[in-house]
């Protein structure tokens, strides 16, 4: 008898990532340089994809190397801080929990160091967007946008625009009007930017092996937009929120490892022509591999983390100083509301050490073990992933830097499949 099966499709791309890094920029693949002769024999053992199926291979069961998290399946699977973390530093990850579960509010407040949200905003605590430290979702109906928002862009439309792009001091341009990304939310006497619409048309689909299944097609919108229409020439892009695990490993990877893969031109005659992202670092400037967000861009954990503050919850820090957030020129109102600076506590709305405090705790949210990693069912699943080449682009294994920042990231090897 056949069998239907209603699947959420359309945004399956954004909801089958783990540990978040995309390796999309062409580079020259070169040595690592912190190894020795014997570590680069090592990592190339460790490393080398497996030819047995028939049972696990050895550390896959701890997949984020010597930090993963030891507990079992929980609604808090997410939420451990790395195992090899010093007493000392887990001191620090409780602190950054706590201001990354924090709920900002709109200035003037008597909660002086928790003012300066918006004046548009997408949430107020990044907990909000990273629910329990992993993936946001798309909303059903009219209810729960917060974690999931539309990024705005557009072509460039002069030679300069398009040289700021091609110089990266751009990663894209936003809406003359409503900026990078659509705010439904707003402070008190200010309007909301719009509101996301998402329709969905289901599609039946034929199984080979006879079963039916039902997909949904999204279309993305927005509706009620309150500071005119956008740019006839912006686009929208859905973007959920990514888990946050293991963060601090994606980090740890040698550039070099990463470019090594890269083949734009598919010079190997394989079909995959992955490319590697370039991001400017936000406080150096300097031109550096992209591995955050879903299109790559922002090159480390803390340039990601106050692009966060400054998009998502309209908080300026060190690395982004925008009080007003994703405000544009064409929004004056924005402009007329009051800052969350304190002046005895430093020149922007999250100055360190929150935005330190925040990245520390995003870069060392443990992952978890594996789970049935001796199953005859998943061996076979495994055994199928890299008879089907998806291991070209999801690379299963990397040992990471042993000059990592943090000792606790350095010289682990770790399963992200990314």
């Amino acid at each position: 008898m056949t069998r239907i099966r209603a699947i959420s499709a359309g945004l399956g791309a954004f909801l089958i990532t783990s540990l978040a890094a995309s390796v999309l920029l062409a580079g020259e693949a070169a040595e690592r340089s912190d190894l020795t002769p014997k570590d680069k024999a090592r990592v190339a053992s460790v490393t080398r994809p497996t030819e047995d199926f028939s049972k696990a291979e050895g550390f896959e069961l701890m997949q984020g190397g010597a930090g993963t998290s030891p507990r079992g399946v929980s609604a808090d699977s997410f939420s451990d801080f790395s195992a090899n973390i010093t007493f000392a530093e887990e001191e620090e990850f409780k602190l950054g929990n706590a201001l990354f579960c924090k709920l900002w509010v709109s200035s003037p407040s008597s909660t002086q160091a928790s003012d300066g949200l918006g004046p548009l905003f997408n949430a107020r605590a990044c907990q909000s967007c990273h629910l329990k430290d992993g993936r946001g979702h798309p909303p059903e109906g009219d209810r729960d946008h917060t974690s999931m928002f539309f990024r705005l862009a557009r072509p460039a439309a002069t030679t300069e625009e398009q040289a700021k792009l091609d110089r990266l001091d751009a990663a894209s341009l936003p809406d003359p009007v409503y900026g990078g990304q659509l705010q439904d939310q707003a402070i008190p006497g200010m309007a909301a930017e719009g509101r996301m619409a998402i329709t969905y048309v289901e599609q039946t689909v034929n199984l080979s092996g006879g079963e039916t299944v039902t997909l949904r097609r999204p279309s993305y919108s927005v509706s009620d937009l309150n500071y005119g229409p956008l740019d006839p020439t912006t686009t929208l892009s859905p973007r959920i929120a990514n888990p946050m695990i293991g963060l601090g490993l994606i980090e740890a990877i040698p550039e070099e490892d990463i470019r090594a893969l890269a083949d734009p031109d598919d010079l190997d005659g394989d079909g995959i022509s992955g490319k590697a992202q370039r991001a400017r670092d936000h406080r150096t400037g300097e031109i550096k591999l992209g591995r955050f967000g879903w299109k790559a861009q922002n090159a480390s954990v803390r340039d990601q983390s106050s692009s966060a503050f400054a998009g998502d919850i309209g908080i300026s820090t060190p690395d982004d100083p925008r009080h007003f957030g994703d405000c544009t020129e064409k929004q004056t109102a924005c402009f007329d509301a009051a800052t969350g600076v304190q002046p005895r506590l430093g020149d922007t709305e999250a100055p360190d050490p929150v935005l330190e405090l925040v990245t520390f705790y995003a870069k060392n949210l443990a992952v978890p073990k594996r789970r049935d990693v001796d199953d005859a069912q998943v061996l076979r699943g495994k055994e199928v992933f890299y008879a089907s080449g998806c291991t070209a682009c999801h690379r299963p294994k990397f040992v990471t830097s042993r000059k990592a920042e943090n000792k606790a990231q350095a010289f682990q090897l770790i399963w992200p499949y990314s």
